[in-house]
């Protein structure tokens, strides 16, 4: 089957709305191929800082993205080798990866790897800008997000269960800015298309949020 006959359900939105975990259950429940794209930057981002790499140098950045040894293994996420699964999800990491992510180089470098996720019998995918940019005729594409007290809440649980520490108010704080600078950054930013469908999950449970994708789905 050509590549752009698979279907592909994007679902994009501001950090810690859930999308991820909503994307992976679609993706299970349908038997589709999940890809996590935030997962990739923070891959970038944690091998930039191993490096002690300047988050200025776009070219080294590009070349890094260009150059990841990375396996995705179920949930698990291997670089180099190592199991850096937690690793990525730290705060420092996914604030470091939202600044890359703003590098044209960056994104080019890691636009063919995504790409390359869709294959039979279908891929659901997460991140900012996979309806949008990366897969631009996919089948569904839905705009996810959730207000900013309850996606800090969420993410402190997530992060506390992991056994990281965290104090909410600084979450708060990071994600208030992280939405600033992906809604306003020139290149691909955090918006909502006019051809992605809206879901607020501030009221929802994971389980509503899944069966109204689910839904929309079937009636494509």
């Amino acid at each position: 089957m050509a590549a752009n006959t698979i279907p592909v359900i994007t679902i994009d939105g501001p950090s810690a709305s859930g999308k991820g975990t909503v994307a992976q259950i679609v993706a299970k429940e349908l038997g589709f191929h999940y890809l996590d794209s935030g997962a990739l930057y923070r891959l970038v981002a944690l091998k930039a800082m191993q490096t002690e790499t300047n988050l200025v140098n776009e070219k080294i950045l590009s070349d890094i993205a260009k150059n990841l040894d990375v396996i995705f293994i179920n949930n698990d996420i291997n670089l180099e080798g190592n199991n850096v699964s937690n690793t990525i999800r730290e705060e420092r990491c996914g604030i470091n990866a939202s600044k890359i992510a703003s590098y044209q180089l960056v994104r080019e470098s890691l636009m063919a790897r995504q790409r390359a996720f869709r294959q039979d019998p279908g891929l659901v995918t997460d991140g900012r800008d996979m309806g949008s940019v990366i897969f631009p005729d996919s089948n569904l594409k839905v705009f996810l997000t959730a207000s900013a007290e309850i996606r800090a809440k969420r993410r402190y649980n997530q992060l506390i269960e992991k056994g990281i520490n965290a104090n909410i108010a600084d979450l708060l704080k990071d994600i208030q800015l992280r939405d600033e600078r992906d809604s306003n950054r020139s290149l691909a930013p955090l918006q909502h298309n006019t051809d992605a469908r809206l879901l607020d999950t501030t009221s929802l449970s994971i389980s509503q949020a899944v069966n109204k994708v689910l839904s929309w789905y079937s009636k494509i």
